[in-house]
């Protein structure tokens, strides 16, 4: 007899119905009991607006840094932000794949096509190592707010940021954005990284200086390593996927930027015309910037769910159980085995977890299969590549159209594609090929 937490599987599953499926890997939509109204389930958090719009300013002020050192974003005088773009193709593959009409407007955010790292991690990860510079550089009188702080790519500085070490432990793309970022000002990083991490992100990490530590286990043990790395070194800094609030905050900044991308496609968000937010979910941090920082944006007049995959629903678990961190996907006999690196996480955020209950919408899962097909769908109809934990918000309109009570055309749907465009040709080309494979196997919806 299985026992899990003290108790046998069979009383668990009398206690939470929906973990049936679950447990059986089987793609499944939760809807969140415990999702209140926005002004009640933003009263008591610990974070605010004020919170977000003071990370917003210190972006700007290191925009001059970010377009000196990074070329690609002079264009966006050293804004870091991606494009938005309608996906009317893959919504009617989708509708196609499914059987399912989808009401509404199609959007997808191409966080995928961030710059530097080509990721959503590029928010939140680039954030709090650029926080953190800022810091040391004001503790030391090295720097003020009213400095150009484009002189932070002079070699003066790279020697500064050189007595110091960042470490993180990552699946992939936070390693990845933080290596990039940590590495271009003069930092000694180490990422620490799980087995499900790609071999090519390791090698793209390692060009750029970055020191890499592989772990034969999963995430939990990567960032676990990580901190203890840090524990005893004053001149380390350990950036906490599982705990960190300048990470969340840097995700939320999002939300600020997208409600003027709508006003300036004249995109109209109301209770009446509400914004479905459909968001790839592995700890949790990313996912639960961008939707706090969306609620405390549009209120009401957003909904927002988290996508995971059927080996590894860790946030799914956490909150349908209310025990969020204290319990793991590998408790209950699931093998966190997904080739959707990014959320191959086995234990959620109990900080993001607890945040969002209150705010959260739903979660769904996606099998891996699905995932390729969505690979090759994607690719096929708007000519975009995506890595495998990207394209699972494309399920979730219809899984919201199915179990939610009411859509209407006037609804607006955005998938928000988390990562693809640093993906290797090579690599791109045999993940489309395997999605063709089950694009054409009819069992694959």
């Amino acid at each position: 007899m299985t026992i899990v937490k003290g108790k046998p599987m069979e009383k668990w599953i009398r206690e939470f119905p929906d973990l049936g499926p679950i447990l059986n890997y089987t793609p499944f939509y939760w809807s969140n009991p415990g999702v209140k109204d926005n002004k009640e389930a933003l009263q008591d958090q610990p974070l605010q607006l004020k919170d977000m719009k003071d990370a917003e300013e210190r972006l700007k002020r290191f925009a001059p840094f970010i377009a000196k050192a990074y070329p690609e974003t002079e264009k966006d005088r050293g804004i870091i932000e991606s494009p938005l773009i309608e996906g009317n193709q893959i919504k009617a593959r989708i509708e196609t794949i499914t059987g399912q009409k989808i009401p509404g407007a199609f959007y997808i955010k191409l966080d995928s096509h961030l710059p530097i790292s080509g990721s959503i991690k590029a928010r939140g990860g680039i954030y709090e190592v650029l926080k953190y510079a800022e810091t040391l550089l004001q503790e030391h009188h090295l720097l003020s707010e009213t400095d150009d702080y484009s002189k932070m790519t002079e070699a003066t500085y790279r020697e500064f940021f050189s007595q110091y070490t960042i470490l993180v432990g990552s699946t992939g793309n936070l390693g990845l954005s933080i290596g990039v970022i940590s590495a271009k000002l003069g930092f000694q990083v180490i990422v620490h990284m799980s087995a499900d991490a790609k071999q090519w992100k390791k090698d793209l990490l390692r060009s750029r200086g970055v020191q890499v530590m592989e772990h034969p286990s999963d995430y939990s043990k990567a960032v676990e390593e990580g901190r203890k790395e840090a524990e005893n070194d004053s001149k380390s800094y350990f950036i906490d996927d599982e705990n960190s609030k300048d990470l969340f905050l840097g995700y939320t900044v999002a939300a600020i930027r997208l409600k003027k991308q709508f006003e300036e496609r004249e995109i109209q968000v109301s209770p009446e015309k509400p914004l479905h937010v459909y968001l790839p979910c592995g700890v949790g941090g990313g996912p639960g910037g961008v939707a706090f920082g969306l609620k405390v944006i549009f209120g009401d007049a957003v909904k927002c769910y988290f996508a995971e995959p059927t080996h590894s629903p860790c946030m799914l678990v956490g909150m349908m159980t209310g025990l969020h961190n204290e319990i793991s996907v590998n408790d209950f006999g699931l093998d966190n085995q997904t080739a959707a690196d990014g959320l191959a996480v086995g234990r959620p955020s109990g900080f993001v977890g607890k945040v969002m209950e209150p705010l959260l919408e739903g979660i769904y899962t996606v099998s891996d299969e699905q995932m390729f097909r969505l690979i090759a769908e994607m690719a096929d109809a708007e000519g975009i590549h995506l890595e495998p934990s990207a394209v699972t918000g494309l399920m979730g309109p219809s899984y919201v159209v199915q179990n939610e009570l009411k859509v209407t055309d006037g609804d607006t749907h955005l998938i928000w594609a988390t990562g693809g465009s640093m993906v290797p040709g090579d690599i791109q080309e045999a993940e489309y090929q395997k999605g063709l494979e089950y694009k054409n196997n009819p069992d694959i919806r």
